[in-house]
């Protein structure tokens, strides 16, 4: 038998921004590969706009762990305005990866931040939903910047499971709408 691997996500938003989805489908997708996962939220005050956290975990094996995710190995950032109201590097070690809802460079962002190590990706979530989805809701390009920046799943894994996820509730305009997202993001996403 190998070894297990866990990976630990967490998402930083603001409630109504898809945050706790994405963390939902990221992991379903993980279960339609044969893994295991957990996909929670931790929220504050429930109010949209207000800052919410959640989690995903993705393993190959079980997964006994049953608390909040303290030290992720991926930070994902919903909206850049948080970077100057919550730590969101916290427990973040320093080869840890970092990935940015903004228009701004990488290098911007770190010497904004003042981070030492981490890798720092961003991408510009919000613009490319708005020309995909024509909502401002960035949760499905962040997944798709996420998969590029991982190599944690074929993105081809996550369009398939969105058109399946998705086709039971939305229309296929909607739906081609989040997959054109997704793979904007993957394509667009930017490192140092």
């Amino acid at each position: 038998m190998g070894v297990e691997k866990l990976t630990e996500i967490r998402w930083h938003a603001r409630g109504g921004q898809g945050a706790v989805t994405a963390a939902k489908l990221l992991a379903e997708t993980a279960l339609s590969q044969g893994q295991y996962f957990q996909a929670f939220p931790e929220y504050g005050p429930e109010r949209m706009g207000a800052p919410i956290l959640a989690f995903t975990r993705i393993s190959n094996g079980p997964i006994h762990i049953r608390s909040s995710i303290t030290n992720p190995e991926i930070v994902v950032v919903l909206d850049s305005t948080l970077l100057s109201a919550v730590d969101v590097t916290e427990g973040l070690d320093t080869d840890g990866v970092l990935i940015i809802n903004t228009d701004e460079e990488p290098a911007a962002i770190r010497k904004a931040m003042k981070l030492k190590g981490r890798k720092v990706y961003t991408v510009d979530a919000t613009k490319i939903a708005k020309e995909t989805i024509g909502r401002a809701i960035p949760n499905t390009p962040m997944m798709g910047a996420l998969v590029r920046v991982t190599g944690i799943m074929p993105i081809e894994n996550v369009t398939e499971y969105l058109r399946k996820s998705f086709g039971k509730k939305f229309s296929e305009e909607i739906i081609e709408g989040n997959v054109k997202a997704v793979e904007r993001a993957y394509a667009e996403v930017k490192a140092e």
